[in-house]
């Protein structure tokens, strides 16, 4: 299971939103499920975060 949180730790390159869905396109073959377990704390984070993640993953 790929958990938001973990990605966050292993990616420390990561410095926006834009990048953390860049991120999970490239991870989603490697898992079969997807949890959000925590919210990204960039500023650019928009309201719909969570929707955008799981597009991403899918």
């Amino acid at each position: 299971m790929l958990l938001l949180s973990e990605v966050l730790i292993q990616n420390p390159q990561v410095e926006n939103f834009d990048q953390l869905l860049e991120t999970i396109k490239e991870l989603r073959n490697t898992q079969m499920f997807f949890r959000i377990d925590v919210k990204p704390q960039f500023s650019d984070t928009p309201e719909n975060w969570e929707d955008r993640l799981e597009a991403a993953f899918t």
